[in-house]
């Protein structure tokens, strides 16, 4: 089964449920979860489920969990890299704003390049802290 949205994974896991003919009682009992916490993550209302729980209701009903990349890693690691050279640029521009100072849209998307490019280039920790 692969989750890939939180509305997605609990209609997978309810429909999966009502195939098998199973009561969300039963489910509760194989998995070891709370009968009103099965419910609450079954029907979607569960703001931010435990893994283990959804695991559980997950190997109660025959199925397993798998993660899917969205994109590369590469991918996201530019996209992280881009984000972080935008914040950044926009700290610069904000200043230099303030000391009459700024640069025009082509030389701050020219910085965010640059940044972005020492960031991916530089210390991987560089990139992921902030």
């Amino acid at each position: 089964m692969i989750a890939t949205a939180k509305s997605d994974w609990a209609n997978q896991l309810e429909l999966r449920r009502h195939r098998l003919g199973m009561s969300k009682a039963a489910v509760a009992k194989r998995s070891g979860i709370p009968r009103a916490t099965v419910d609450r993550i079954l029907s979607g209302r569960e703001k931010g489920p435990r893994i283990s729980s959804l695991t559980a209701i997950a190997q109660a009903l025959g199925v397993e969990l798998e993660l899917k990349e969205t994109m590369s890693a590469q991918e996201f690691r530019r996209a992280q890299a881009v984000a972080k050279a935008k914040r950044v640029a926009r700290l610069v521009q904000g200043t230099m704003g303030l000391e009459s100072q700024g640069v025009d849209q082509d030389a701050l998307n020219e910085i965010v390049d640059q940044t972005a490019s020492e960031l991916l280039a530089g210390s991987p920790r560089r990139l992921w802290d902030d």
